[in-house]
C-alpha cells in the first residue's frame, strides 16, 4: 500500500469520525468509525463503523449514514486534496459483537456448571 493511500485512509477516518458526530439526523445513533480502507486508485472507500443499539436502531443509523454520504464526501474533500473524492461504502463492523460471543463461548467451556447470565 502506498504512503498516499495510507495517509488518505488515516485522514478520512479522522474526518469521518468527527463529521458523523456533528450530523443532525435523528436516525443516527452512537457510531464509531473503526477503519477506512481506500482502493489503490483512491476512487472508493470502505468505511467500517461500529453501531450500538438494537438491530432496528442499527438499521436506522446505517440508513442515516447512507443519506449523509454527499455531505461526508465533501468533508473529506475539504481535508484532503484529491482529484476525485472516493465513493463511500459503509459496512457495519461486527468485530465487537463477535468478540463478545467468543468470550461467552469460552466462559461456558471453562465454567460449564455456571448458569449463563440473562440480560433480558
Amino acid at each position: 500500500m502506498s504512503q498516499r493511500t495510507e495517509k488518505v485512509q488515516k485522514v478520512a477516518k479522522e474526518i469521518l469520525g468527527e463529521s458523523i458526530q456533528t450530523l443532525k439526523d435523528p436516525r443516527i445513533g452512537f457510531v464509531t468509525v473503526t477503519a477506512v480502507r481506500v482502493t489503490p486508485d483512491l476512487r472508493s472507500a470502505r468505511v467500517f463503523v461500529s453501531v450500538f443499539g438494537s438491530p432496528e436502531e442499527q438499521a436506522e443509523t446505517m440508513a442515516g449514514l447512507e443519506s449523509a454520504k454527499p455531505f461526508l464526501r465533501s468533508e473529506i474533500g475539504k481535508g484532503v486534496r484529491l482529484r476525485h473524492l472516493p465513493e463511500l461504502v459503509f459496512h457495519r463492523d461486527e468485530g465487537p459483537e463477535v468478540a463478545e460471543r467468543i468470550e461467552e463461548i469460552l466462559h461456558k467451556i471453562h465454567h460449564p456448571s455456571e448458569e449463563p447470565e440473562d440480560d433480558e
